[in-house]
């Protein structure tokens, strides 16, 4: 069994960054780190997360022995294609996720003690309207959007217990500490393809994404996050602290951190002459 009492060793993840070309001539810049780690309760690691513009997923697996691993990691897999083509589409991940499933299912190793995983994250895309975020979920790992000084979980879960908190009869508080707090109605599993939710944000320069399974936010509160973000400018030192604080507070499962960052866009040539002219 894993020593929890083993200080958080979580290597420092590398801040990638892109210069996207807008219509207009501007330029949008993206920053971005990402890290899993395996907790201190668990032997093995479930989770796989994807950060290769324009896509930042995090897939949270379960299942008996390493089905939890043949599914998160089939699913990022599949979607790592999608990144390769620098261009995604809902219709393009609900293919990939029914590939995925096919191969779940053909996995020698996968069992049938619930071997399946969550699925969130965001992409950019590029439309006649200009720039936008498209996040997206199943299950119950979740986006957070921090815009200024607030902090808003874009996805909602697909959980017994955010069903009775939308019901009225489950506070958020009482969801917390739920005995099933840890039951989801949704996943992609080894027998049927499902279909994520979709929420397309407008971009704003400043926003910061963070992507996580509930190995996060188990262990860190919303003011938790919000605070290791507002604390650490750069993606990769946000993620670092946000891990280190889960594992110091108990690590009971694995974790998996994205922070992806919009960080502005900057006029083009000949609007910055203008500018300076005036």
């Amino acid at each position: 069994m894993p020593d929890d009492t083993t200080p958080a060793t979580t290597p420092r993840p590398e801040t990638h960054s892109r210069d996207v070309p807008l219509a207009d001539g501007s330029t949008l810049s993206l920053r971005w780190a990402g890290s899993t780690d395996p907790g201190r309760k668990r032997e093995n690691n479930q989770d796989s997360f994807l950060a290769a513009y324009p896509l930042f997923v995090v897939a949270d697996g379960m299942g008996g022995h390493i089905g939890g691993e043949i599914a998160s990691q089939s699913v990022v897999n599949r979607l790592s294609a999608l990144a390769d083509r620098e261009t995604v589409t809902p219709h393009d991940i609900d293919d990939a996720l029914a590939l995925a499933v096919r191969d779940i299912s053909d996995h020698p190793d996968t069992t049938d003690e619930g071997t399946g995983t969550t699925l969130t994250g965001v992409y950019f895309d590029m439309t006649d309207d200009g720039p936008s975020i498209v996040a997206m979920n199943i299950g119950d790992s979740r986006v957070y959007l921090q815009r200024g000084d607030q902090l808003m979980q874009v996805t909602t879960d697909h959980s017994l217990v955010q069903e009775l908190v939308a019901a009225g009869r489950l506070s958020e508080e009482e969801a917390e500490t739920h005995p099933y707090s840890n039951v989801i109605t949704r996943a992609v599993g080894p027998t049927e393809a499902v279909a994520p939710d979709y929420v397309r944000i407008e971009v704003q320069s400043g926003d910061r994404y963070v992507i996580c399974s509930d190995g996060l936010t188990k262990e860190l509160t919303d003011y938790g996050i919000l605070h290791f973000l507002h604390a650490n400018e750069d993606p990769a030192d946000a993620t670092v602290a946000m891990m280190a604080a889960a594992l110091e507070n108990g690590g009971r499962d694995n974790v998996s951190i994205v922070v992806v960052d919009i960080v502005g866009d900057e006029p083009a040539a000949d609007e910055k002459s203008a500018a300076a002219v005036d």
